[in-house]
């Protein structure tokens, strides 16, 4: 008796616990997105000296960009990691992928920085990058939320 007690109490824990169906499209976008943030910071970090004269990005902004970038990749590792996926973090990378799409491509196009054209193409590649990962994960929160609200 006390075996299907404690089973049926466990039963009832783990189904209120479990994650809303529409929750993994949305995690495994954000944990893709969080391996190539962290690829992206790595090669910044290690190639920024490398990859100065032939993209024109000076060592000085490939640098800090690169430990953002590591920072980013931790910060989406960790929102992708929660049993349930946190909204307002997940609105935030929305927001926060959609405005860097936009500055990559000011930084690319405007002579903020001394890029040359292959520079301006790799900052825009990124941009398109970034724009992407914003989009599937815009379409992942609004899955994950209805799927949520089909449960309630």
């Amino acid at each position: 008796m006390s075996t299907s007690t404690t089973t049926g109490a466990t039963t009832g824990v783990a189904a209120r616990s479990a994650p809303p169906a529409g929750a993994e499209p949305l995690r495994r976008v954000l944990l893709i997105d969080s391996w190539s943030t962290f690829a992206f910071g790595v090669v910044l970090l290690a190639g920024g000296g490398l990859l100065s004269e032939p993209l024109g990005l000076p060592v000085s902004w490939s640098v800090p960009f690169g430990i953002a970038m590591l920072g980013g990749a931790a910060a989406l590792a960790l929102i992708a990691g929660y049993p349930r996926v946190p909204t307002g973090p997940a609105v935030a990378v929305v927001a926060g992928n959609a405005l860097s799409c936009v500055a990559m491509l000011v930084l690319a196009f405007s002579g903020l920085l001394p890029l040359t054209g292959l520079g301006s193409v790799f900052l825009a590649i990124g941009a398109v990058v970034v724009a992407v990962f914003a989009v599937l994960e815009f379409v992942g929160l609004r899955r994950y939320l209805g799927a949520g609200a089909r449960q309630r």
